[in-house]
This record gives structure tokens, sequence and C-alpha cells, in this order.
């Protein structure tokens, strides 16, 4: 049981977080909104890494590029039309060369990564999530099995330069922590923000009431609880919407809470549909562009008023 002291957390809901969606000038084109590139996938989890892609996509970012062993770049190509492939070098089938792989990246010059949705476990790939994280840039979300990478580099934010977003799960987080975190409010919000503080990171913990923490104080908490949610692909779904949301600019504080915003009112709204079961992470992307579309118009300026239905329910701290 933790004995940090409960922080203060503040709400989410359409009035906080309706100014956080980007602005988009009428004469822009597909490079003022940001190239992400997104290190995902392998043989046995090809569907995290394209579930991520297409959310990055509709969430909004210029040029999204899937990167990932050149064994696997057929079978990625043209899934997600909208977004191109980069096939990383490898040094035997389906895993990459850490080295050149991480050169690669860094050369295209990219807005913001998104490292590790169903990434292969394995030397090499610690390799590469380590070469990237080390290096000074664009900001990075941390998901899935680069967040394993982490949790077994003992004190990594030592040696961690790149600002990011990690967003685990609670069996991630509790590695990553060294235990495991209750399911009560205040424990949740009392060790997202402790551990942020020490990371120095943005911390991101998925579940019932998504908490985000900023590592200066600012604790967030999400209104959504959704049992829909617990399925297979929803946390690649949020990792592909954060980074396209720091590729468009935005400062991982923000970009993870409208993130975390714009991915549970998808779900809320296809929960209306589909019930408590039977929400699959794929019905997500098109759902999230939507909710962006309507949360801007709540707030935009005089181009409606429309709520998205959260702007007025209470729930305790």
């Amino acid at each position: 049981m933790s004995t940090e002291a409960s922080p203060e957390v503040a709400r989410l809901d359409d009035r906080t977080v309706a100014p956080l969606v980007p602005h988009r000038d009428g004469r822009s084109h597909k490079g003022s909104h940001g190239t992400l590139i997104i290190v995902a996938g392998s043989i046995d989890h090809l569907g995290a890494a394209l579930l991520a892609t297409e959310a990055a996509v509709r969430a909004g970012s210029g040029l999204v590029c899937l990167a990932l062993p050149a064994s696997l770049q057929p079978l990625a190509a043209g899934r997600v039309p909208e977004a191109v492939t980069m096939g990383l070098p490898e040094r035997v089938l389906w895993e990459v060369e850490p080295r050149a792989a991480a050169q690669a990246i860094l050369g295209r010059s990219p807005d913001a990564l998104l490292l590790g949705p169903g990434l292969r476990p394995g030397e090499a790939t610690a390799a590469l999530v380590m070469a990237l994280l080390r290096e000074d840039g664009a900001p990075a979300v941390v998901d899935a099995e680069a967040l394993n990478v982490l949790a077994a580099a003992g004190e990594w934010w030592t040696a961690v330069v790149r600002r990011a977003v990690l967003t685990p799960h609670p069996g991630e987080f509790a590695r990553l922590d060294g235990s495991p975190v209750g399911p009560a409010d205040h424990e949740r919000a009392a060790r997202v923000d402790a551990a942020a503080r020490r990371w120095g990171r943005v911390v991101v913990l998925k579940g019932a009431g998504t908490v985000i923490a900023a590592g200066d104080g600012r604790v967030a908490r999400a209104p959504f609880e959704n049992p829909a949610l617990a399925s297979a692909g929803t946390g690649d779904v949020l990792a592909g919407t954060i980074a396209a949301l720091l590729a468009q600019g935005l400062e991982p504080w923000d970009a993870a809470r409208l993130g975390v915003y714009l991915h549970g009112v998808a779900a809320e709204r296809a929960s209306e549909r589909l019930g408590d079961a039977g929400l699959m992470a794929s019905d997500l992307p098109l759902l999230i562009a939507r909710a962006r579309h309507d949360l801007g118009r709540a707030t935009g300026g005089g181009r409606g008023d429309r709520r998205l239905g959260f702007g007025e329910r209470s729930r305790s701290a």
C-alpha cells in the first residue's frame, strides 16, 4: 500500500479538453500536421502496429510511417493505405539490426515517435528502443513492449533523454514501479504522480478512470469507466492517438490528456450501439476522428455549441 499523499486531481471534461484540439489553418498541407514514425509490429503481433497506425491517421497526423523489420514490410504495406511503411535493416529474419535501424529512423527527422505496440521481445528490440530514447529530439510515446524494455533496464530514467509519454496498463506499471497498484482512485493517483515525478515523464495509467500525471504535480483523471474497452488492441489505438497529437505539436501533457479523452468518448459512443461487450479496437479510430470534430465544434469560435456529454458529469477525485 502506498504511503504517498493523494495529489489534487483535475477532472477532464469537454470544457477543459476542447482548447487542446490543434487548430488547422485552411491553407495547411500534410507537412503542416507532423510526421509520426511508429516503431511497432512483429510476425505474431502485426495487428497491434496496424491499429496504432490507423488511429494515428484518424487522429490527424499529416504523415504516418510504420517502421518494422524489412521481412515484415510486405505484410504491412497497404494495410492502412494512407500510411507509408519503412523496412528496417535486419540481422536475422524478423529481427532488426538495432544500430542501423535507429539511424534509419532518426534520419527521417520525425516530429514524434511511437515505440512498442506489438514489438518482438528480445535483445535487439531492447537495444533499438534504448538507442532511440537515449537521443534527444522529438517526443515519443512509449507503450507495450517498449515499457517492458524500460522495466528491465533498472533506473532507466537516468539514461533516457527524450521527452516521452508512458502509457502502461496496471501490469506494466507494476513492473516499472516495482509493485502492484490497487484499484482505489486515491492510490492510483498518488502512485502515478510519484512515478511521474521520479521518472520526469508524463505517465498515463490506463484503466477505469485513467490517470494522467505530468511529473510536476499536475494530475488529471478521465471520467470514463467502460468495460467495453477491456479487449485486445484498444491500448494500441490510444498510443497511436496520443502519438499523432504529439506529432501535431502538442506538448506531452496536453497530448496525453486530449488523447485519453478522445479515446474515451469514442468508446462511449461505440458502447451506445454495442453494449459493454463486442467493441473491437478497430471500431475506435473513426469514432476518435468524429469526437475530435465534435469537440472542436463545441468551443470552436462560434462553429457550434454541441457537447460530447461529459461536461456536466461529476465523479469524485
